[in-house]
């Protein structure tokens, strides 16, 4: 079991910047990619980015691309979302998911492991 729990959400003006947090325990950081997805209400699940178990490959949603960052700290077993240049249409709950695999994923189904969720809302 990996347990997850996001933090850094808020609520931030259009052009501003959050950072998420997501603080991964139970099981050897290291062994999972991870990823970050978002919500909004009425739509599914998404993409947003993805970081291999080392760090040294990242992948991003086309939406966030440029704008978004993903890093990870294996020494704090926490796992990062640099957010900047947010849009209204940024706004959804924001969740941190783990897979076990070695390969990076966008498909919801193919993580193992959630997180509860932290709310970013965008005013514009």
């Amino acid at each position: 079991q990996v347990q997850l729990v996001e933090s850094g959400g808020g609520l931030v003006q259009a052009g501003g910047s959050l950072r998420l947090s997501c603080a991964a325990s139970g099981r050897t950081f290291s062994n999972y990619a991870m990823g970050w997805f978002r919500q909004a209400p009425g739509k599914e699940r998404e993409f947003v980015a993805a970081i291999s178990r080392s760090g040294g490959s990242t992948y991003y949603a086309d939406l966030v691309k440029g704008r978004f960052t993903i890093s990870r700290d294996s020494a704090k077993n926490t796992v990062y979302l640099q957010m900047n240049s947010l849009k209204p249409e940024d706004t959804a709950v924001y969740y941190c998911a783990a897979r076990s695999g070695l390969e990076l994923k966008s498909i919801v189904y193919e993580y193992d492991y959630w997180g509860q969720g932290t709310q970013v809302t965008v005013s514009s």
